[in-house]
């Protein structure tokens, strides 16, 4: 079976030709330019050859170590042509992040995006006595270290392949015809959460299935969509949504400054776009502010446009049946004057399919955004099931759930600790280099263990309780969900992270960061005076305000599940001090040891 990834840019050159496959926008002049399907295939064709020219060797692991540009995705497919094997890096990698990945996976090409991506790059490669050869940069504006010789512009590359001989060519081509469907497409490191960062193997079987399977389940998608390509492409749910909708020949919009997301998503007005449910919480707590507002009468009518929305978008089109009439033109109506200008505003006006994962997204989001005509789709994979395990169907979706199961794997539940079971084709080979893990990872007979719990009801959907690992017991013998209890906190405009404490302690605390700016307001408004951001987070009118706004999103949770106490941090967490993954997840125990402080003193008393 050929691989789909080898071919695909070629083979939809072919078909599509000069129609534009890819746009993004130049930070520095502002504008948008597209690279049409031929131009993609002939750069795509050009860097191979200077691959090869350069000194790749088939199957060399090679480093991607940048932001998102429209230069990763030639690299990838171009190292896909080479029988290569692309190796992602998060843009916001420390040196020593890289380093580790550098040396398990014996690099000896690394790709640079910007100034300081190339200053690490260099360091490791003084130090690396030779094994990495060549460093690339995506930027023109990168400056090379005086006594650097050996460094090239990602242009100079395409020169070089584009100035190729016949023997070059043809070895190109031998590459091509002998990559192999259990040749190493990706490799994947995951963000630990715990312990050290794991590679894993993802091979073109795996991709080429997983895409064949969403070609049948992502029935509402067509070559007419326009993605905007948001989460970073080392994300293995962006890396496969991509490589899809390319395959699908979908219009693919990269965003190349994360900062300017609010921006650049208006500018492009998407129809699809993966996400991370952060980004709806603040969508919902936008609006919700919004609609706060409003006199009295605006409230009323889009209650009652929230109203109807529901109605026919959940009740009635959700489980395939044709809405009453008057319910029908009463959402046109709504859909005219309200929910179209509400989606234009957000930047998703034509919203078609919106797929959400790696958290939970409280159900109450959920159904907001569906009641005003954003298709949310709730999914959930890891990086070792090449993303999607299961995700809401077109009709008859269940929210609270995270979906059905794709129809090429089997997912069944652990009766003895209700872990999340998977097997099929698109779960990896194994982790690189860690063959003790690779025992760890697989049940006796052939299930890889998520390390979620959840169970699967009558009808096939299942629900993901809580992360095994983030799960903790209470000096009482309670266990709790922290991840439940933080979502649902999400929902509110004052709190933009959470961190739920309570591991052997008598009961649950948290260290929240506020929304700092909604802060502000609330302390402008009720002439609360303050001098800084300390001195706003200490104020005991603040405290109080946000305990009764807390104990109101927790009223349906039980009382030894419910925050007793928290502390409100003048700083975010960050990737930079280790509270947060690349991908954004709190690292609990590292939040555990910097504030140990302030939690011991929630109960102190």
């Amino acid at each position: 079976m050929a691989n789909k990834l080898v071919e695909m840019i070629a083979s939809q050159a072919a078909k599509y030709g000069d129609r534009e496959a890819i746009r993004h926008k130049n930070q520095d002049t502002g504008k948008w330019y597209s690279i049409s399907w031929n131009e993609l295939s002939q750069r795509v064709n050009r860097i191979a050859l200077a691959f090869e020219i350069i000194g790749m060797k088939e199957l060399d692991n090679i480093a991607i170590f940048s932001q998102n540009r429209p230069e990763m995705l030639i690299t990838d497919f171009a190292a896909f042509t080479n029988r290569a094997t692309p190796v992602p890096m998060y843009s916001t990698s420390s040196l020593q992040q890289v380093e580790y990945i550098v040396k398990d996976a014996s690099i000896r090409f690394i790709f640079v995006g910007d100034q300081a991506q190339y200053d690490i790059a260099r360091q490791l490669q003084l130090a690396s006595e030779g094994a990495i050869k060549k460093i690339i940069v995506y930027q023109n504006d990168v400056k090379y270290d005086a006594d650097d010789t050996s460094s090239m512009r990602f242009d100079d590359l395409d020169a070089i392949g584009d100035s190729a001989f016949d023997g070059t060519i043809q070895e190109v081509k031998r590459r091509s015809a002998a990559a192999a469907t259990d040749d190493m497409a990706c490799l994947i490191y995951t963000s630990g959460t715990t312990g050290e960062p794991k590679g894993v193997i993802l091979t073109h079987s795996n991709f080429d299935l997983q895409i064949e399977e969403h070609m049948h389940r992502l029935d509402t998608l067509t070559d007419a969509d326009v993605v905007m390509d948001f989460l970073p492409m080392t994300h293995i749910f962006e890396r496969a949504w991509i490589y899809y909708c390319l395959t699908k020949g979908m219009v693919v919009a990269v965003n190349t400054n994360p900062k300017d997301i609010q921006t650049i998503i208006r500018e492009v007005q998407p129809t699809a776009m993966c996400s991370v449910p952060r980004f709806w919480e603040k969508v919902y707590t936008a609006v919700q502010d919004r609609i706060s507002r409003m006199n009295f009468f605006k409230r009323i009518l889009v209650k009652c446009a929230l109203r109807t929305g529901k109605v026919r978008n959940l009740d009635y089109l959700r489980t395939g049946r044709r809405a009453p009439m008057f319910v029908e033109m009463a959402y046109q109506f709504f859909e005219t004057r309200i929910f179209k200008k509400l989606r234009r505003v957000i930047g998703v006006e034509n919203a078609n399919f919106f797929p959400t994962a790696g958290a939970p997204l409280s159900d109450n989001i959920t159904t907001f955004l569906h009641s005003v005509g954003i298709n949310i789709v709730i999914g959930y994979g890891l990086s070792e099931t090449t993303a999607t395990v299961t995700c809401f169907p077109t009709r008859n979706f269940k929210i609270g759930t995270i979906g059905t199961p794709l129809s090429d794997l089997e997912v069944k539940i652990d009766p003895d600790t209700n872990e999340i079971l998977v097997k099929g084709p698109s779960v990896m080979k194994g982790y690189y280099n860690k063959p003790e893990e690779n025992k760890r990872a697989f049940t006796s007979d052939g299930f890889f263990r998520t390390g979620d719990a959840g169970f699967i009801d009558a009808e096939g959907n299942v629900t993901m309780t809580e992360r095994i690992k983030d799960l903790f017991k209470t000096s009482n013998g309670k266990y709790i969900a922290p991840q439940v209890l933080e979502s649902r906190l999400g929902e509110d405009k004052f709190i933009d992270q959470v961190a739920v404490i309570g591991d052997q302690r008598k009961f649950v605390t948290a260290i929240i960061i506020p929304a700092y700016e909604m802060l502000k307001e609330y302390a402008a408004e009720h002439h609360i005076k303050y001098k800084s951001i300390e001195d706003l987070v200490k104020n005991s009118d603040i405290y109080t305000m946000l305990e009764a706004r807390i104990n109101e999103l927790q009223k349906n949770f039980a009382q030894f599940e419910q925050i007793k106490r928290f502390t409100l941090l003048p700083h975010p967490f960050s990737m930079e001090t280790g509270e947060l993954t690349n991908t954004l997840k709190i690292r609990r125990a590292v939040i555990n040891k910097l504030y140990s402080r302030e939690i011991e003193a929630m109960y102190a008393y």
